[in-house]
């Protein structure tokens, strides 16, 4: 081997070495403890417990959606975080706001991609107060072969330009790409709790990978 060769092997080598690509790590959105970086009502329907999100209630009906959500919007990422809906009657659903932002009238509601939860949607991808319509719906059986009903579940929602993906307990339910380019790519996260029922809606480990 020339030793030119072999002196940009090394270089090469070298410059690698020392200056390594940077490792992205997801971090927490939620600390456990307060609500910094959050907003919302948490006054009356958002409080925490035991290291978790908690929203609604199961003594009395949740009389319209509420919305806890970051302070910070996020474009391209991924979220991970775990879950829990229980409800006693009437409409038992929550979901995951992302790439919204906060409506004006009425000013508890959003505008945005939601990842639903809920008898009949679970996993589904909505469309909360803009198109109001439901852009895919997995299928209900394949999803409830995975979920388990009252308990703890994982969410996944990866975002990467115009293309969403969302994962119940590591079953994809949605492969979605935008084709409407008015449609915004950035916004806000937010956890719902959904008027209509006596329902409460746990939410914990809630962290996010930004994505270039």
């Amino acid at each position: 081997m020339p030793a030119s060769v072999l002196l940009l092997i090394i270089f090469q080598w070298l410059v690698y070495f020392f200056n390594p690509s940077p490792v992205v790590k997801s971090l927490p959105l939620f600390d456990g403890k307060t609500f910094k970086g959050w907003q919302g009502d948490t006054l009356h329907t958002w409080r925490i417990e035991n290291g978790t999100l908690v929203g609604g209630s199961l003594e009395k009906e949740v009389p319209h959606n509420e919305f806890l959500s970051t302070i910070k919007s996020y474009g391209n990422f991924e979220l991970r975080l775990k879950f829990k809906l229980t409800g006693t009657e009437g409409f038992i659903n929550s979901g995951v706001q992302f790439r919204s932002k906060r409506a004006t009238n009425p000013a508890y509601e959003m505008i945005g991609y939601q990842a639903d939860l809920g008898e009949k949607f679970w996993g589904c991808l909505y469309d909360e107060s803009r198109r109001d319509s439901m852009l895919v719906r997995p299928d209900p059986n394949a999803v409830l072969k995975t979920l388990k009903m009252g308990d703890w579940n994982d969410y996944q929602i990866r975002c990467e330009g115009k293309r969403i993906r969302l994962w119940i307990n590591g079953y994809q339910t949605v492969d979605y790409t935008e084709p409407d380019s008015s449609i915004p790519q950035s916004g806000l996260i937010a956890l719902q709790i959904h008027g209509g029922g006596k329902a409460q809606v746990y939410y914990k480990d809630i962290t996010i990978e930004e994505l270039k």
